[in-house]
């Protein structure tokens, strides 16, 4: 089966992983953005960086698919990729942006990122800021996973990538 990974990564994340899985298996690799021909392939693998509930280029890359391609997506976000509240509201939101038809038939997989604050965008420190002043506010108990994650690793640098939960993909692959 003719097979790329396809990634959407602003700060370079979800590349490493994607350059990682594609040593792995010998898979070509591609940014979402220089992503040509998809039609070519039987089946594509996007990983995606999730910002803000969304996973970014996923949109843009099922676009370009034909209806027989089969599709694997691979989220990486800063939260607990274990945590059943984020697994449930990152597949809420890969529903609602994808055919209803192939998300029925696609393989879904969680990784955790990383963050660098010194790294961001003027436009997500500022993001970011906001959301921490909100989440500083609420009571302990109010607060979910996301949440006391956001808290936690405010303004830090924080690497959770682990390459070996790439073998969880053994089976799609």
């Amino acid at each position: 089966m003719k097979t790329i990974i396809i990634y959407g990564s602003q700060y370079g994340t979800t590349k490493r992983y994607a350059e990682y899985l594609s040593e792995m298996t010998g898979i070509e690799d591609v940014a979402f953005k220089e992503a040509k021909d998809i039609d070519r392939y039987d089946r594509v693998i996007f990983m995606g960086a999730l910002y803000a509930g969304s996973v970014l280029g996923l949109k843009n890359t099922v676009s370009k698919m034909s209806p027989k391609q089969k599709l694997v997506i691979v989220t990486v976000g800063l939260v607990d990729p274990t945590d059943p509240e984020n697994i449930d509201y990152i597949r809420h939101s890969i529903k609602e942006r994808i055919p209803a038809d192939l998300y029925d038939e696609t393989s879904i997989f969680h990784l955790h990122g990383a963050i660098d604050y010194s790294q961001l965008s003027l436009k997500h420190r500022m993001m970011m800021a906001v959301i921490h002043s909100k989440l500083s506010k609420m009571s302990e108990e109010k607060l979910n996973t996301e949440a006391k994650t956001i808290l936690a690793t405010y303004g830090k640098k924080e690497d959770f990538v682990d390459f070996k939960s790439l073998e969880k993909l053994g089976s799609v692959i």
